[in-house]
Order: structure tokens, then C-alpha cells, then sequence
């Protein structure tokens, strides 16, 4: 006569069963921490923005010139009903935009009461960077950028600056825009 398996019993094998037919955990990863923002070229360099300080990624709308004003600010835009002043940030810095008109885009600031428009070369979309290669701002930077620059990412395929976008609206000769 066989003896009957209780059902505990038959839970118990079954567990056996399955514990020796488990595949194993996997190893552990070790988690570096990243830094996100928002990369753009401008002048020949690339600059990452930090997320929370775009608050808008848009095509250079078509936009209304403004009198009296520096050559730097391109005139002012209606976005969705409010008016964005847009800033050549090339010009600012002493130059000229680079490359194809379409592919230049405006990185929307809005910060306490300033809601501008910077207008750059290209955009690069979302980088996130392992701040293990995060460094100190370069000493090798146009001295107009300098003050702008917070830091920097050192990569095999190049470098992203960090583009400090509270230094630039503190800074009283971008603030300026009247011509004297």
C-alpha cells in the first residue's frame, strides 16, 4: 500500500522543485549618479542647461522687430499669447549663429518675473551625464563665456560646458538691452 502525500507535504516538494529549477538573482550594478539637462551648440562649443531652468524647447517663431534696442535681441514673438522677447545668445557673446537657419532653436527662460527666448545654434535634446566626469569650469573659454560657464563634462567625444542660465539673467549688460 503507498502512503498518501498530505498536501503540505506536496507544497514542499514542489517548492524544492521550483527553488532548484530558479534561475539566480542577478549580480550587483553598481549605480552611478547622473546630471541631466538640456545640450545645445552655440559658437562651436556644446553647453548643457540645467532641466529646471527650460522651461520651453521651441522652433525660432517669427517675431516683430524692436526699436532701440541692442543688436543682440531679435525682437519679441507671440507665444500662445504671451510675448516672448528672443535674444541672439551668439551675438551676445560677441559672434554670429552657426550652421542651417532650421536648425536653430529658443530655449525658453522663465525665471521669477523674466520670461525671454535664447536663441542657439542647434539643440541637442535630453544628455545625461555621469557626474564622474563632471570638472571644474575651463580655463580655455572665450573670455565672455567664462562667467556663464559652471563646470564642465570631460567625455572620449568631447566636452559639455555647464551653462550657468541665473549668471546670465544676474549679469547687468545682458539685462541692458536699450541702446545708450
Amino acid at each position: 500500500m503507498q502512503s498518501k502525500k498530505t498536501p503540505y507535504l506536496a507544497l514542499v516538494e514542489m517548492a524544492s522543485r521550483a527553488k532548484s529549477q530558479a534561475a539566480g538573482l542577478p549580480g550587483r550594478q553598481e549605480v552611478k549618479p547622473y546630471w541631466s539637462g538640456i545640450g545645445f551648440s552655440l559658437l562651436g562649443h556644446k553647453f548643457v542647461a540645467p532641466m529646471e531652468d527650460v522651461a520651453e524647447l521651441l522652433e525660432v517663431p517669427q517675431h516683430t522687430f524692436i526699436p532701440g534696442v541692442q543688436s543682440w535681441v531679435r525682437g519679441v514673438a507671440n507665444v500662445r499669447g504671451r510675448l516672448l522677447p528672443l535674444f541672439d545668445l551668439a551675438a551676445f557673446f560677441g559672434g554670429h549663429l552657426q550652421g542651417a537657419r532650421q536648425q536653430r532653436r529658443v530655449l525658453v527662460i522663465e525665471r521669477g518675473k523674466t520670461y525671454a527666448g535664447l536663441i542657439v545654434d542647434e539643440l541637442h535634446g535630453m544628455q545625461h551625464l555621469a557626474l564622474e566626469y563632471a570638472d571644474h569650469a575651463p580655463g580655455d573659454l572665450m573670455e565672455s563665456f567664462a562667467p556663464m560657464v559652471n563646470g564642465q563634462f570631460k567625455l572620449q567625444q568631447g566636452r559639455w560646458l555647464v551653462f550657468d542660465i541665473p549668471a546670465l539673467l544676474n549679469d547687468s549688460q545682458f539685462m541692458d538691452v536699450a541702446v545708450h
